[in-house]
């Protein structure tokens, strides 16, 4: 009896699944028709393309490919005259020089050269490849494979601009050319991906807010990427064989001060909870398997698509994962008798397991991935109740929601005197974007007091530097699209509750605001005057609303009711709702079928850094609207990172949102951070 993990979705229509399918059928297997069984090649990359081929293949897949050997473009690599070398590289000046080297003279390493850049090459670089005639024989193909981006997830992509929020949004007087760099770059690598899927999208884009006297250079990053974007795939149109001349998908571009609560608020599903409390490095989960005999060993995994385990819980609630990974271990001891004469009695333990995988080994891979993944979601609950999360996690969502205030966040400041300075500073951030006016003049110095965070913890100082001239504009773009986004809110709310006719998990009210701006833009209700299109389009996209005006009013959500009566002393949740009770195959292999059918592709491109939030989001939205939707984004943040690196980022786009009394209250707010006379902050603030 095996181990129910379910299987994975292999649907070639699947985003990631036709970036893979062109690095293995167009790149890996350039020559077909001449090449055999015994035809072995040697796949040649630098850094960058290194990290593209790893996201979308197996190294498995590449040796079917017929690559018998990888290697670093950059590195001491032994001739091998006999054999031809796919290179895969950046269209750069270094690059072409050690490719020129490789192949030129009278002893080249390799018998011919297949050649292929991963986005458009400069015309420079392809007269600096002609000029060298020693080379120009050993070519056997030179193509631009316009492939340049890392495909994270089935249903998602980072074009690797980690330090987006510091190039973008740092002090423009310094940052001026790597500004315009960065833009660059992200519109070349957002292009590439329309060029890989043969797409062409309706580009439409987050506008600023405001007049001309009142509109900054931050304002404008949606709009002056999307005209980049824009003019990349105006030129694809003649350049790329085959590629469309009309609209076939959407394209929305927003930056993170759109919602910026999403960052910092606690996440509860596996996905999330494994990222942002345990120490990961990247997707890689280091632990310690305990020996019967011996010392423990430090093992690695990778929490990837291609564990069925992971797919299946990855978008659940932490509390349905446990609830699973219990349920999948019970009933395969209950059904096996080696495995029943093998268990001590009462649950099962991780000694248990030890000898059930003794007992039977032919199941020794499926119970260890079941293993870690208990494991985990043991490790990730003991995590909740010693940080008290639960308490800190309702009361993010009550403050989001407009349940709750002042009272609820000084009560928990007072009550949980051992919270971490991170949870303190995501409550207090959440705090200041639903409560704006509480940080005005020195209410904010006095709360900062009495949350005792210190002065390390406020790395803020440097934002506000920049800011000081800054306070004398009156900035409402963030307020206007993450607060009032639809005109039924209660006072004060961030969010409006969300009401499908069952019951969720408790803490898992949130969403993020793009799930709103998807479902508007499938609907075609998405008003054109606060997200313009680069361009009329030739038709309306496949699967939008064919009759919706392009000023047409947001929909009205019902009227609000307290999510109150839902909440429960557990995690209750009806077991006949559909919230994450799919697993990412699951939905793909039920609704890919139907996506050109239904309606084509929604892309949106999140600038600064998207969440596994928002992540999962496309998900949700392509099982429910049957149409594929891909999330693109400068990176991936974990809230840690977002914390530790990004905060004074945060900072500013907040500060850019409110009032110039904000700027002033936060300034001091945080000059006060290391003050340790909390006594009289607790007066004030109570005051």
């Amino acid at each position: 009896m095996s181990v129910d993990f379910g299987a994975p979705a292999d649907d070639p229509k699947v985003f990631r699944n036709i970036c893979r399918d062109r690095i293995l059928k167009d790149l890996l297997k350039p020559d077909k028709d001449t090449e055999t069984k015994s035809s072995w090649k040697v796949l040649i990359m630098d850094k960058f393309t290194v990290k593209i081929m790893a996201y979308a293949c197996k190294m498995a897949e590449i040796t079917d490919a017929g690559i018998s050997l990888v290697e670093d473009l950059f590195k001491r690599r032994e001739p091998m005259p006999s054999m031809d070398a796919i290179y895969f590289l950046q269209p750069l000046k270094e690059n072409v020089i050690m490719l020129l080297s490789d192949m030129s003279g009278r002893c080249p390493l390799y018998r011919k050269a297949y050649i292929f850049f991963s986005s458009p090459i400069p015309k420079e670089l392809v007269t600096y490849i002609k000029n060298d005639s020693s080379v120009i024989p050993r070519i056997g193909a030179l193509r631009e494979m316009n492939l340049e981006f890392f495909a994270i997830d089935m249903q998602g992509f980072v074009t690797d601009h980690d330090t987006a929020l510091n190039d973008l949004y740092g002090p423009s007087e310094q940052n001026s050319k790597k500004f315009n760099d960065t833009i660059s770059t992200m519109a070349t690598r957002i292009a590439t991906t329309f060029a890989s899927l043969k797409e062409f999208p309706c580009v439409r884009y987050q506008a600023p807010k405001g007049d001309a006297s009142t509109t900054t250079k931050f304002d404008m990053v949606p709009k002056w990427l999307a005209t980049a974007v824009w003019d990349i795939l105006s030129k694809y149109k003649s350049t790329i064989p085959e590629f469309p001349q009309k609209e076939t998908c959407e394209l929305l571009i927003v930056d993170r001060p759109i919602d910026q609560i999403a960052p910092v608020i606690h996440e509860w599903t596996y996905d999330a909870m494994c990222h942002d409390l345990l120490e990961m490095d990247g997707n890689k989960y280091i632990y310690e398997v305990s020996k019967m005999d011996s010392e423990p060993e430090k093992k690695e995994s990778l929490l990837e698509d291609h564990d069925p385990l992971w797919l299946e819980l990855r978008h659940a609630h932490i509390a349905d994962a446990s609830e699973r990974l219990y349920e999948k271990m019970n009933n395969f001891v209950a059904k096996n008798k080696a495995a029943q004469l093998s268990r001590d009695g009462g649950e099962v333990s991780t000694r248990d397991l030890q000898k059930i995988v003794q007992a039977l080994p032919q199941y020794s891979e499926q119970v260890e991935k079941l293993t870690l993944h208990i494991e985990i979601a043991g490790k990730i609950n003991r995590c909740i109740k010693e940080y008290g999360l639960r308490d800190i996690g309702q009361l993010e969502q009550d403050l989001v929601f407009g349940d709750a205030g002042a009272k609820e966040v000084i009560s928990i400041l007072r009550s949980k005197q051992d919270m971490s300075p991170e949870n303190k500073m995501r409550l207090l951030i959440i705090y200041a974007i639903v409560y704006p006016e509480k940080f005005e003049g020195d209410k904010g110095e006095k709360l900062m007091q009495l949350a005792k965070l210190p002065h390390d913890d406020m790395d803020v100082i440097n934002c506000l530097r920049y800011l000081d001239g800054s306070n004398t504009k009156k900035s409402s773009r963030t307020g206007t699209f993450s607060l009032k986004f639809d005109a039924q809110k209660k006072k004060n709310a961030a969010r409006t509750d969300k009401h499908d006719g069952e019951e969720t998990w408790t803490l898992s009210r949130f969403f993020p605001l793009i799930e709103e701006l998807i479902e508007k833009l499938s609907k075609g209700e998405l008003p054109l005057k606060e997200y313009p299109s680069m361009s009329e389009p030739s038709s309306a996209p496949q699967g939008a609303t064919q009759t919706a005006s392009s000023t047409a009013r947001p929909a009205q959500n019902p009227q609000p009711m307290s999510m109150r009566s839902r909440r429960t002393p557990t995690w209750a949740k009806s077991r006949n709702s559909d919230d994450s009770q799919s697993s990412d195959s699951s939905v793909l292999r039920h609704a890919s079928g139907d996506f050109k059918r239904l309606g084509n592709r929604i892309f949106v491109f999140m600038v600064g850094g998207a969440t596994r939030s928002e992540l999962r989001t496309v998900h949700k939205l392509t099982m429910k609207m049957k149409r594929e939707i891909v999330l693109g984004s400068s990176s991936i943040d974990d809230p840690p990172q977002f914390i530790s690196v990004k905060t004074q980022f945060l900072f500013k786009v907040l500060l850019f949102s409110f009032s110039s009394n904000l700027s002033t209250g936060l300034l001091k707010f945080s000059l006060l951070c290391s003050c340790n006379d909390s006594a009289s902050a607790e007066a004030e603030v109570d005051r």
